[in-house]
């Protein structure tokens, strides 16, 4: 079946995924975020059967290299499909991944409770927000990262391999490979 909408119905996506400012609440990136809602929904209803939790994963997310990633429920994803994640990724429950930019999560990754992944950013000045503008930046998890519960990584960061981000830490700023981070914002308090 072909789409008989018109580009313009995909502008405001096409600006989001590629970093410029769009509108958040334009009709095409509605009825998205509504689909993510119901494939999460989907995920936590198929928690007990693997075979089609696997597919609830893999229909939810944008790739999936492999049948060993749990997401457990509750969670909160904008888009889903902006999300491509490795090899055995955990994440515990409580998470939140804003989608509006990629993200990439390599192998080995383990997410605890509640750790929030922020794309979006909104306008400091209070007049251009007011227009309903928002834009976003990817984020990189490399791989063999642990990142502990309620921590927070911002847009635009990466995070080498080996990493271990201690629980409730911002990450605001890329971290190199083999190190700890903790504290808001996070710093280096280990090279392993």
């Amino acid at each position: 079946m072909t789409d008989a909408r018109p580009d313009e119905y995909y502008a405001e996506e096409k600006k989001m995924v590629a970093g410029e400012n769009y509108f958040g609440n334009d009709p095409n990136l509605s009825q998205l975020r509504k689909e993510a809602r119901h494939k999460v929904k989907a995920l936590a209803e198929t928690r007990d059967d693997p075979e089609l939790f696997s597919e609830s994963i893999k229909n939810l997310l944008g790739t999936v290299v492999d049948d060993q990633v749990i997401i457990e429920s509750p969670v909160y994803f904008d888009y889903g499909k902006n999300t491509h994640v490795g090899k055995c990724f955990y994440m515990n429950a409580m998470c939140t991944i804003l989608d509006c930019a990629r993200v990439d999560i390599g192998d080995h990754v383990l997410f605890g409770p509640n750790v929030q992944i922020y794309t979006a950013e909104h306008p400091v000045d209070p007049a251009t927000r007011l227009k309903g503008l928002e834009s976003a930046r990817p984020i990189k998890i490399g791989n063999n990262v642990w990142v502990g519960g309620s921590s927070t990584i911002l847009a635009g960061v990466t995070i080498g391999d080996g990493v271990t981000v201690a629980a409730g830490s911002v990450v605001t700023k890329d971290v190199p490979d083999s190190v700890v981070v903790a504290g808001v914002p996070a710093r280096i308090v280990k090279r392993l």
